[in-house]
């Protein structure tokens, strides 16, 4: 999986856009759900990959996400959240899930293992770096401190979605925030 440092692939379409894409895909539309994956499965991608090791896996779990939203379709309700919001969700619960079925045991390497594909010039190199040091610093975090970052700083979710997919005031939503940050801070500090 390729993370690319787009800003424009983290936004998806206008809420009318979305709706009306939605709406489309209810009806079962296959092209209008298309779009919809375009516009999310960067973002889905990034959630999953920090929150995975294997990168097989990523895979197969933003494919997972994106079925799973399309047999569930008509669950999903306009307007009680973001369509982008039900999509990490889903995610959500199926990484809990992953992990709850993984019967072995990761080493270390595995855990911070990341694509050969993103081996490339000076530019992706330095992605690298810097994709292995935040996986390496989020270790140190409790799960929902992790979950509440990568939402905030991966995947740009606002903290009233953060909030609704972690099923949490937005007020703890800020305090798992804030004490993640103050621990990768200082874990950055004892590493220089």
């Amino acid at each position: 999986m390729t993370v690319k440092n787009n800003s424009t692939a983290l936004k998806g379409p206008s809420l009318p856009e979305e709706a009306r894409l939605v709406d489309q895909a209810k009806s079962g539309n296959a092209e209008a759900f298309a779009k919809l994956y375009d516009a999310y499965v960067e973002r889905v991608s990034r959630y999953v990959y920090f929150r995975v090791s294997e990168d097989c896996d990523v895979e197969d779990l933003v494919s997972q996400v994106f079925l799973k939203a399309w047999e569930n379709l008509e669950r999903y309700k306009m307007g009680s959240s973001p369509f982008a919001a039900w999509l990490y969700t889903i995610a959500r619960n199926l990484v809990i899930d992953h992990y709850r079925t993984k019967k072995d045991t990761l080493s270390l390497e595995d855990v911070l293992a990341l694509p050969a594909d993103m081996e490339l010039p000076d530019e992706q190199a330095q992605t690298r770096f810097d994709l292995e040091a935040l996986r390496d610093a989020l270790q140190f975090l409790t799960p929902d401190q992790q979950q509440a970052l990568i939402l905030k700083y991966i995947a740009g979710l606002p903290n009233e979605n953060i909030a609704r997919v972690m099923n949490k005031q937005e007020g703890t939503v800020r305090g798992l925030q804030m004490r993640g940050l103050q621990t990768l801070a200082k874990y950055m500090k004892e590493k220089d």
